[in-house]
């Protein structure tokens, strides 16, 4: 039977207390006073439970108790209290025995965790943790039975620095850098779930190369409760090294958007919808009614969404009949439209059905949200859309043509702009990773092409928080940061795979393709509230040549022609 901690502390005290009190007496050749030992040990008792709180502690962490801390609490109590009631007591009597009683139970606690300690996992590999925090000290203890032995802490905090947690030495990073010179370490834990994304790429850079492995702390929305930081602890990826973490992303603004309503979502199986769904349902929506032809897509999703009703409509936008009868059935309050073909080297190889997909079925969920009163509708967009050099580009811009000029009759119409998001389907960093788990090459269209990366969660966080604050007729900017070199994440993937000779490879522009994207036509943008969104210059056009030339798109045998004519910036490249 399991002796409860509470109990075997108690009897730990009072036993030794006892115990050390007539070897004292027996020393000093003193009459034996029990109520002198009551008293002491009522105190010790009161220290250790509310003071220390030893009771909440496992035994086999003892050696983490601080001595010096104790020692000094224990003294100031018997000094101090002790001649005050038994003012007839030496009081070398009291500190006598006040040390032996300090010597005998500390032995007992290090010997204890010694017994429990001496048969678990060797210590064969060295980690030093980067933050001396809560959060920090905690993977510490948690790191007591692995094969890992916690060498340093590192805090940038210079009130820290230089003093100890737990006999470990806290550190400056100068002071790490120094010592692995000639130490060699295997593990880095980042252990600051509040660290920016610039601090986490300042210490990836600073130790790459001094460190075998370098895991990091989720941060602190995504840890979970209740399970131990070592278990949750995962390799510094890509995506840490590029994630934006807006600072104004305002979760209000974004709830009392959601909260409450029926939401619509086209393409709610993709990348950027399925997110969406997420949100949707973290952020409270009443219903969520996910539309996708994707059957497997739509089965994904809809398994991950357990917290709020949800129906699955298995249907294409391009079918307005179909389409129809969805709106006039669940009366979506919101609709947010993300389905769309997106990879430009397919959409360049199938030119009528992008047309049909992105700009009728876009134009479907317009128009058939105006006919039921949807209060509004956010169109998904991209950076490909401005000075279009693809089909793609272009079917995206006479979207956003559409939603500016459709705007009105009760309906809020707005588009919202953003570059690539990391981990995507079709994206360059699952295929990145694919051809490093194969060896290489990697393989890069060009060695300056650029582009906006962005993390999902941050994208689809800032696309509900602009359509939370758009009035109708917006296309939204999102702030994507500076772009990034492909063949510098090319090569900084490679590295934190820690795999060698793999070959990066130029195979040149396909088509379609641009070495630089771009967010703005120009530099009128409008600013909003917030800095990570701004509003592009509207265009007008007259909207009934608009549903006229969009007509003709579809007809037309040569649609490249018309798509000019309709986008007069879009400059093909082949």
């Amino acid at each position: 039977m399991r002796v409860d901690k509470r109990i075997l502390n108690f009897l730990v005290i009072i036993g030794l207390s006892f115990v050390t009190f007539w070897w004292t007496f027996f020393i000093f050749h003193a009459k034996f006073d029990l109520s002198l030992v009551v008293s002491v040990v009522f105190v010790r008792i009161i220290s250790s439970f509310v003071i220390f709180n030893d009771y909440s502690l496992s035994w086999s962490k003892a050696s983490q108790k601080t001595f010096l801390i104790k020692s000094i609490v224990y003294i100031a109590a018997f000094i101090v209290y002790m001649p005050f009631f038994y003012g007839n007591v030496r009081i070398a009597f009291l500190i006598s025995e006040l040390f032996l009683y300090l010597f005998v139970i500390n032995f007992a606690m290090y010997f204890y965790f010694y017994l429990i300690n001496k048969s678990k996992t060797i210590k064969t590999k060295s980690v030093v943790i980067y933050g001396a925090g809560r959060d920090g000290v905690k993977l510490d203890a948690e790191f007591e039975n692995t094969e890992y032995r916690v060498k340093y802490f590192v805090d940038d905090d210079k009130v820290v620095q230089n003093r100890s947690i737990d006999s470990i030495k806290v550190i400056s990073c100068e002071k790490l850098k120094e010592l692995a010179q000639n130490e060699k370490f295997d593990l880095l834990v980042i252990a600051m779930p509040l660290a920016s994304v610039e601090k986490v790429k300042e210490i990836y850079d600073n130790f790459a190369k001094y460190f075998k492995v370098i895991k990091i702390l989720p941060s602190t929305e995504n840890i979970l409760d209740g399970k131990d930081f070592f278990t949750q602890l995962k390799n510094i990826s890509i995506e840490d090294l590029l994630a934006r973490n807006p600072q104004d992303l305002d979760k209000e603004k974004i709830s009392s958007f959601i909260k409450d309503k029926i939401v619509l979502v086209t393409g709610a199986g993709g990348s950027i919808g399925s997110e969406i769904c997420r949100q949707c349902e973290r952020f409270g929506a009443k219903k969520l009614v996910l539309l996708d032809h994707s059957e497997y897509n739509l089965y994904a999703i809809a398994s991950e969404i357990e917290k709020i009703e949800t129906s699955l409509v298995m249907q294409n936008v391009v079918n307005r009949e179909f389409l129809d009868e969805t709106f006039k059935k669940h009366k979506p309050d919101i609709v947010i439209h993300a389905a769309a073909y997106k990879h430009v080297p397919l959409v360049e190889a199938n030119i009528d059905e992008a047309v049909l997909n992105n700009v009728i079925g876009s134009k479907n969920v317009i128009d058939i949200s105006i006919k039921y009163g949807v209060k509004k509708v956010v169109m998904i967009s991209t950076d490909k859309a401005v000075r279009p050099t693809n089909v793609m580009g272009t079917t995206k811009r006479i979207c956003e043509l559409y939603a500016q000029n459709s705007n009105g009759n009760g309906t809020d119409i707005v588009a919202v702009r953003f570059g690539n998001v990391l981990g995507s389907s079709g994206s360059v960093i699952p295929k990145f990773k694919s051809q490093i788990e194969a060896g290489g090459p990697i393989t890069v269209t060009h060695p300056d092409i650029t582009r906006y990366f962005m993390l999902i969660q941050e994208a689809c966080e800032l696309v509900l928080q602009a359509a939370s604050i758009g009035m109708g007729g917006e296309i939204f900017i999102l702030d994507m940061g500076e772009p990034v070199k492909i063949v510098d994440l090319a090569k900084k993937m490679i590295e934190l795979s820690g795999r060698e000779g793999i070959e990066i490879k130029y195979i040149g522009l396909r088509p379609g393709e641009k070495l630089y994207e771009e967010l703005l036509i120009d530099e009128s943008e409008t600013k909003t509230q917030y800095e990570s969104i701004t509003v592009a210059k509207k265009t007008e056009y007259d909207i009934t040549k608009l549903n006229q030339d969009i007509v003709e798109l579809v007809k037309s045998k040569d649609k490249l022609v018309k798509l000019k004519e309709i986008v007069p910036e879009f400059t093909h490249q082949v």
